[in-house]
């Protein structure tokens, strides 16, 4: 494997293990949440004010601030103009803040029309109180943008760990802060965990940054070719990057008007659907990013592709068989997790309802994290923006073509529709503009992927049937030995049969996943 290679999978390797432990805190956060106030108005409240600052969150921290930047940023380090780089970096940052302060001087003012769009129809004593819990979670949004700032300049350096750390640092301060005070305050403390859980995250950051040499210029040049450059791509990347969460406030909003709790089983059911996208998917993606934009300011056209090709391939191969693994094991996983105390079997039954149609949409949401980079890195923002604007209007059409029929599940179908639409669109458009792109390559890896994946499916589902029908010592240990054996059993046949058909993939994430041993790139190479 070249040195190229090597590296992306090392940094997707440290992003994976580093996402996977934040996915995991992110769940025993829910557990607190869930199995104390339970599926009802309360925490679909809180969820809908939620959505506002995690919405916040995926755009500074995962996207917007971070893909608009990284390409000029890379494009600086990548010819040597490493003083020009950090100037540009400053004017950035000193018109975001400005542009913050206004930012949340008008969200404390409008949160109340905010909570009206985003869930019209919820009683209103707790649209009242999503209103206040919106609020004193807008106060995040300011920290926030430090660190998707900070992700920008560590990830263009390639270093990756800091960034990928503060994911676990947030929500260890929303779980802290929470549990504490939960009892005291209600489900208000949550609110308040995540203010404190952003501010620990950018606290972590700075100590890498200063390791970068740091320089900071007390600017407002709107003149900086860099810093225009930022800013002509930050709108529509911004918009770009909201299509995946405006369809899901769609989702929101007609959920309000169902039954109670319906808000919070999509929520859940999505939160799990988007454990193997933040893991994987993320991973990858932001692995690949610098890369790509550094081999498109330098002309290397193959090597783009190449990098492109390499992303996709790794994200099919680790999200379809994600898939499979969702839709045996998924309402097990989410008995064994959440039904307790507050949490009810109907509880149980509708989240899991909503994550079969989630998953159906894993894939092509996992593939837009790197399709849509693919276009930041060459510096195009209206492809992906023409594209997200059409799939928002598809999506609001299917929701309200499919909730009469299927409630709360059509409007995740729906959801994973548009996102299948959004992926096929942008990869047609990707040929045309730049020829071939390894497709045979791609689509043998997806097929070979298709075939064990569904393989594996029967073999789990009929695993935890067979263990949970034969085990007789505690319904919660049947429960949980029959998930816990039906996922080893799922990855080991996954893992065996991918390594027998010598899928080049399998090799990679194997190297990912064990980037310490340098023996492995001997064979490899």
């Amino acid at each position: 494997m070249s040195t190229r290679n090597k590296n992306i999978a090392q940094a997707a390797g440290i992003i994976a293990v580093a996402a996977l432990v934040s996915r995991l805190l992110g769940f025993a956060r829910d557990w607190f949440i869930y199995t104390h106030f339970g599926q009802t108005y309360l925490t679909d409240a809180f969820n809908a004010a939620f959505s506002v600052p995690d919405f916040i969150y995926m755009l500074l921290v995962g996207g917007a601030l971070s893909s608009a930047f990284i390409p000029v940023f890379s494009s600086y380090l990548a010819t040597d103009r490493e003083d020009e780089s950090w100037k540009m970096a400053s004017i950035v940052f000193n018109y975001a803040m400005l542009a913050l302060i206004i930012f949340i001087t008008l969200a404390f003012i409008y949160a109340r029309p905010l909570l009206y769009l985003l869930a019209p129809k919820l009683p209103p004593y707790y649209l009242d109180l999503a209103v206040y819990l919106t609020r004193v979670m807008f106060i995040q949004c300011f920290f926030m943008s430090l660190n998707g700032l900070a992700l920008g300049v560590l990830n263009s350096h390639n270093h990756f760990t800091a960034p990928a750390l503060g994911g676990i640092i947030y929500n260890l301060g929303i779980i802290i802060i929470g549990v504490a005070f939960m009892d005291k305050i209600g489900i208000a403390a949550f609110s308040y965990g995540v203010v404190a859980g952003a501010f620990l995250n950018f606290l972590y950051q700075i100590p890498a940054l200063m390791r970068t040499g740091l320089k900071y210029y007390p600017s407002l040049d709107f003149h900086n070719k860099g810093f225009r450059q930022v800013a002509i791509l930050t709108i529509p990347v911004l918009i770009g990057l909201s299509v995946t969460q405006f369809n899901l406030f769609v989702s929101q909003n007609l959920a309000s008007g169902l039954a109670e709790g319906s808000i919070t089983a999509l929520k859940i059911a999505q939160r799990i659907m988007q454990l193997p996208l933040g893991i994987f998917a993320m991973s990858i993606a932001m692995a690949v990013f610098p890369t790509m934009t550094a081999q498109a300011a330098r002309g290397e056209n193959e090597d783009f592709k190449h990098t492109l090709s390499l992303g996709l391939r790794g994200i099919f191969f680790v999200t379809l068989p994600a898939t499979a693994g969702l839709l045996a094991i998924g309402e097990p996983a989410i008995r064994l997790m959440f039904e307790w105390k507050s949490f009810t079997a109907a509880n149980t039954l509708a989240t899991a309802q909503a994550l079969v149609y989630y998953s159906l949409g894993l894939f092509a949401y996992s593939a837009l994290q790197v399709l849509n980079r693919v276009y930041y890195s060459l510096k195009d923002t209206l492809t992906p923006v023409s594209i997200g604007i059409a799939t928002i209007v598809l999506n609001i059409i299917l929701s309200y073509l499919l909730i009469r029929p299927l409630g709360h599940q059509g409007l995740a179908l729906a959801y994973s529709l548009a996102g299948v639409f959004n992926m096929i669109l942008l990869t047609i458009i990707l040929r045309l503009r730049l020829g071939k792109l390894d497709g045979r390559k791609i689509l043998t890896s997806i097929g070979l992927s298709v075939l064990i994946s569904s393989l594996m499916f029967l073999l789990v589902r009929g695993t935890v049937n067979l263990v949970v029908n034969t085990l007789n010592i505690n319904p919660r240990i049947d429960e949980l030995i029959a998930v816990v054996v039906g996922i080893l059993v799922g990855v080991l046949f996954y893992t065996g049969g991918s390594l027998a058909l010598k899928m080049e993939e399998a090799l990679m994430v194997k190297g990912m996943l064990a980037r310490r041993f340098p023996d492995y790139w001997n064979r490899l190479a």
